[in-house]
């Protein structure tokens, strides 16, 4: 199978892990990204201009007259170039911001046009007017292990009588919220018995993100919006605690995780950092959710993604079926959250990568079936 990619930043690391296993798995990819300056590693786009998007386009309708079989636009605002090629099946995957954010609409209008589209929640699904495969980013598990803090701390040379807390964002994002943190920090230094820290990581390479997890007290994200973020899977794979506002899936990622908590409100967020910090019953019991959700059932939900994928109202590019596609849309949202496997379990194939590849497997077969491909 043959797949032109197309993404805002190709050194986005889930991108990069999706297209590694993707490749092991046989899947022969090319990928085209948006000229000009890239940002930030989750597709964002600030510093991004109308133009720089719109530049993208011819090489994208070159390239769908090439031996492809199908174009997967990775961030929804490459989903115009995909839905207006006139030659390949389309599969939209959103990645949070691109739904939740200013140009969300421009999302929503894609996925009407596409053949599939994945999305990294429930909350998203609940956000489309047509169906969607609930599938986060996989975690490298092999990776992100608990590991102990002291020797973490000692690696990174980090002080052992003050409180680390980690937030794991550029402070210039704003749909971060670093001026939040920053606050929410202050707060609490001043209520404990210890200095508290605030380490802003960023730009560090993937494989030295498990010490900073191991080495911090608390993971604290303020995010505005977001769809599933990794910072809090990984977190939790290396059993380090998790404040966080009320974004994304990170409630349900949370659900019974010991010193671990979502909230609204500064004072909330600033009880529950100084509250996990302070624990002296050991880290958080994290990794068992995060084992438990990437080791849910992979073959049960390929299959169930390969029938839906399949319906018999996919025609070739699904332009006018997927525009009537209505049928059940919550309770089908529903299923695929619970039947999707969330995260991977291995370094080499996390699970929800294979379901991206049964989906592309089965929309290159139907456009071949009906006459699309040969």
């Amino acid at each position: 199978m043959r797949v032109l990619n197309l993404v805002p930043n190709s050194d986005s690391r889930f991108f990069q892990q999706q297209v590694a296993v993707l490749g092991e798995r046989g899947v022969d990819q090319t990928t085209l990204t948006v000229p000009g300056r890239r940002d930030y590693e989750d597709g964002e786009t600030s510093g991004r201009s109308p133009l720089a998007y719109a530049r993208l386009y011819p090489s994208v309708l070159g390239a769908s007259f090439d031996d492809y079989d199908l174009v997967h636009a990775n961030y929804g605002l490459t989903a115009p170039h995909a839905v207006l090629q006139p030659n390949l099946p389309v599969v939209v995957s959103l990645w949070g911001t691109d739904l939740f954010g200013k140009y969300g609409w421009v999302s929503k209008l894609c996925t009407r046009l596409a053949d599939e589209v994945v999305v990294m929640s429930p909350a998203m699904a609940a956000e489309l007017d047509t169906d969607a495969h609930v599938i986060p980013h996989g975690v490298d598990l092999a990776r992100f292990q608990p590991a102990p803090q002291d020797d973490a701390k000692n690696r990174l040379g980090w002080r052992d009588d003050v409180y680390h807390v980690l937030f794991p964002y550029p402070p210039e994002r704003s749909v971060k919220d670093y001026p939040r943190a920053d606050r929410i920090v202050d707060t609490v230094d001043g209520e404990l018995d210890a200095p508290v820290v605030l380490h802003t990581v960023t730009g560090v390479p993937h494989d030295q993100m498990p010490t900073y997890m191991n080495a911090a007290d608390v993971l604290l994200v303020t995010s505005r919006r977001e769809g599933s973020p990794n910072a809090v899977k990984e977190a939790l794979a290396c059993n380090l605690p998790v404040v966080s506002t009320d974004v994304g899936d990170v409630d349900a990622r949370l659900d019974g995780v010991t010193h671990s908590h979502v909230c609204t409100s500064d004072a909330g967020l600033a009880a529950a950092v100084a509250t996990s910090s302070e624990r002296t019953s050991g880290r958080t019991a994290g990794r068992p959710p995060a084992k438990s959700a990437s080791n849910g059932p992979a073959n049960d939900s390929t299959e169930s993604t390969r029938r839906s994928s399949m319906r018999p109202d996919h025609s070739r590019r699904g332009r006018a079926s997927s525009q009537t596609r209505r049928i059940a849309r919550h309770s089908r949202h529903r299923s695929l959250a619970r039947e999707s496997p969330d995260c991977g379990t291995s370094a080499a194939a996390p699970a929800g990568y294979t379901v991206r590849i049964t989906i592309l497997a089965a929309v290159r077969l139907q456009a071949t079936t009906r006459g699309g491909l040969t």
